[in-house]
């Protein structure tokens, strides 16, 4: 029999047919109207980017124009501020030279210094304090340190200001030529339009480089270029005056923090000097009540062996009459009275031990507190030993330092020459 051939796969209803025909013809309809606005969207755009790009471009040439003027006039000024510098930086260096003779001279003290606190790192245990010596002896160091700190930023601060003068001149030359540079560059992009043959697209044109600046931080920089000879070198006149001042002052500032590290030194030592005559005055003592303690637990082992024999007397005792026969097991007034005399030997016993144990404990205690006094004393005279040999090593410093005086400089300058209070607090604080 013959049978009916179905095609496999998804059949649609009539209903579904009409309204994937009427689908189509909609959306066909909706796209060609969508295209039509964006015709009539695209010719108004054409119209006023081709007018806004010939008014930008006219802007940007004007505008290329006026920076041309403006770093060609910079460049003017940048010609005239290439000035002399070279007899202050003469003058200077002279100056230089004396505080670095003044900064060489604080060598020995601060050796001192440090030798003494180096002594003192040899102190054990407790005696290992931060006392008014070590206290005066790191003033010593931080004065000493100042003083050299001081004249070294002296040097650093002559030096610098060498490197200053020298550097302003440079950057002014460094200034001219980049101005140079920028002109050389916008003339090329202000000759050039859209028929030139070597424009071309490139990579994020309108990236920020860095290092970019701000026409305000521009203009700043020239302006500080300009200004910067001339305040170079007057910084430099009132930096040699304020190099003489502290030279004389570092010397006296050392010489009072010597007498005030020497006068702690030797009160420290006679601090020690009493500790250690106390301790042994306290060890006579500790010796003398561990002696007493010994005998006592002595007498108390004693009395505590013939209490143990008193025990054994009466547990004999009352051990014996329980074999007593019959009737005459009688708790009588003898049992009663060996039954206290255990009682009583027993909590005497207990009594004699536990009083013996603290004994004991006591005399342990006594033992330790006499090794920790000897061992005071032991660091007690390490330290006087060790504080013996800094005031021995501070003699050193009796021998009266070279003073150092600077030379008359130049540029009308002398080192006589009385400066104004509010100049000099100012060089005292700095």
């Amino acid at each position: 029999m013959a049978t009916l051939s179905v095609k496999p796969g998804q059949r649609f209803t009539v209903p579904d047919w009409h309204i994937n025909a009427n689908l189509i013809s909609t959306n066909a309809e909706r796209q060609r109207s969508a295209s039509h606005q964006i015709r009539q969207e695209t010719r108004t755009l054409r119209n006023e980017t081709n007018n806004q790009t010939q008014w930008d471009e006219h802007d940007n040439r004007t505008r290329l124009a006026e920076r041309i003027d403006s770093v060609n006039r910079w460049k003017e000024t940048l010609d005239k501020c290439l000035t002399d510098t070279d007899t202050e930086i003469d003058a200077l260096a002279k100056m230089k030279e004396a505080a670095e003779c003044a900064l060489q001279a604080k060598n020995l003290p601060l050796d001192v210094a440090i030798e003494c606190l180096t002594l003192r790192e040899s102190r054990r245990a407790i005696d290992v304090v931060k006392d008014p010596v070590e206290d005066k002896l790191h003033k010593e160091v931080e004065v000493i340190d100042g003083a050299k700190r001081d004249l070294q930023q002296k040097v650093s601060e002559a030096f610098e200001q060498l490197c200053l003068l020298q550097e302003a001149r440079q950057q002014l030359n460094f200034d001219h030529r980049g101005k140079m540079e920028a002109l050389e560059i916008d003339r090329v992009c202000s000759s050039l339009n859209v028929n030139s043959p070597n424009i071309s697209f490139k990579v994020n044109p309108t990236r920020v480089p860095i290092g970019s600046t701000t026409p305000q931080q521009w203009d700043q920089f020239s302006q500080y270029n300009a200004d910067r000879a001339e305040a170079e070198m007057k910084a430099s006149t009132e930096l040699r005056e304020a190099i003489a001042l502290t030279i004389a002052q570092t010397n006296n500032e050392l010489e009072a923090q010597r007498v005030a590290t020497e006068f702690a030194l030797r009160k420290r030592i006679r601090e020690f000097e009493k500790a250690y005559d106390e301790l042994k005055w306290q060890e006579k003592n500790t010796l003398e009540e561990i002696a007493e303690m010994e005998e006592d637990i002595r007498r108390l082992e004693e009395d505590l062996r013939k209490k143990m024999w008193d025990l054994k007397l009466a547990h004999t005792r009352l051990e014996t009459r329980t074999y007593r026969p019959n009737m005459e097991l009688c708790r009588d007034q003898v049992q009663y009275g060996l039954t206290d005399e255990v009682h009583q030997l027993e909590g005497t016993i207990a009594a004699l031990k536990q009083k013996l144990a603290q004994s004991q404990d006591a005399l342990d205690a006594l033992y330790k507190h006499l090794y920790r006094i000897q061992t005071d004393m032991s660091y007690k005279a390490n330290s006087l030993m060790l504080e013996n040999k800094c005031m021995d090593s501070r003699r050193k410093l009796t021998v009266p330092a070279e003073k150092f005086v600077p030379e008359v400089d130049t540029f009308n300058r002398t080192t006589n020459r009385t400066l104004s209070p509010l100049k000099s607090r100012q060089l005292e604080l700095a």
